[in-house]
């Protein structure tokens, strides 16, 4: 081969050589153009996102440091009710965020009778039926009995376990020369509805509330509140009683508490009265003891 043949040829090979050099070059770099653009696109999402939950997040945080974070202190507060804790707040500064977090799971940032909730844990002992909650008006407790008329008057019943608790305490009493009386026990959606508006009709349904409850919001209706007296007075006057004193000491080894106490109206929604009692179970009728608190409180804090 002549060298002007060979020539040629290398000058072929290395122009096919930098063509090829050029479309690496090329396909290399708009690959990586490629990648970068799409890195920056998902980089743009991810930081948006981020903005967005941080945004979303520093709200929470502003509202609960203005509660003192007193979410990381006590286990009964309820992130679904921080919007309500913060209004409740402002119209009660004065309160500690404690107060306030038991005061909104209490539903007192509520007028009674308003935006109700049906009552929860029906059937058994740590039910809740007040202004703020209520029964369906079909609701029967399960397991109703009748007390031995030893310690009520006829007819009068409870659920099972609550009238068994009831009979050991009345008997218990007995032993002391003491007359502990049921004479108001479970009651009827329907039986409440004519004993309200009566109620209502002789004293103004203003003064009703304060010591009856309307149909529904009645705890007599669970089978487990009871109302006693001694036989002697009546039931009124059942504070001024020896059986009052003795109860007071008693009733919670027994499973029931004192429901409606002095000093607690605003928790209960109630008028003090020394005769109505609610059976709740030897377990929380101490820790109420214990703690001097309303059935309410037990309830928003555990």
């Amino acid at each position: 081969m002549t060298k002007k043949k060979k020539l040629k040829i290398k000058k072929k090979n290395f122009t096919i050589f930098i063509i090829f050099l050029i479309l690496i070059c090329f396909c290399f770099t708009g690959l990586t153009s490629l990648i970068i653009r799409n890195f920056s696109n998902e980089k743009t999402k991810s930081d948006e996102k981020t903005f967005t939950n941080n945004k979303d997040l520093s709200e929470k945080d502003k509202k609960l440091k203005k509660l003192g974070n007193i979410n990381k202190k006590i286990s009964y507060f309820k992130m679904s009710n921080l919007d309500r804790y913060i209004t409740y707040k402002e119209k009660n500064n004065s309160l500690s965020n404690t107060q306030i977090v038991k005061d909104v799971n209490m539903d007192l940032d509520k007028d009674p009778y308003t935006d109700m909730k049906e009552a929860k844990n029906l059937n058994k002992i740590n039910i809740l039926v007040n202004k703020h909650n209520y029964l369906k008006e079909n609701y029967v407790p399960n397991n109703l009995e009748q007390i031995d008329t030893k310690y009520a008057l006829s007819n009068m019943s409870l659920v099972n376990t609550a009238k068994y608790a009831f009979e050991n305490m009345s008997k218990e009493a007995n032993k002391e020369n003491l007359k502990i009386i049921a004479m108001s026990t479970y009651r009827s959606y329907e039986y409440q509805v004519n004993l309200y508006n009566n109620y209502a009709k002789s004293d103004g349904k203003t003064a009703a509330d304060t010591y009856s409850g309307r149909p529904g919001n009645s705890e007599h209706q669970t089978g487990l509140a009871v109302d006693v007296y001694n036989q002697d007075e009546t039931y009124t006057n059942f504070e001024k009683t020896e059986e009052y004193i003795w109860m007071q000491d008693n009733a919670y080894k027994y499973g029931f508490i004192l429901r409606f106490p002095k000093g607690k109206e605003k928790e209960t929604g109630y008028e003090f009265e020394s005769w109505h009692y609610r059976y709740v179970g030897k377990n929380i009728a101490k820790i109420i003891k214990e703690n001097n608190i309303s059935l309410e409180e037990y309830i928003a804090t555990h």
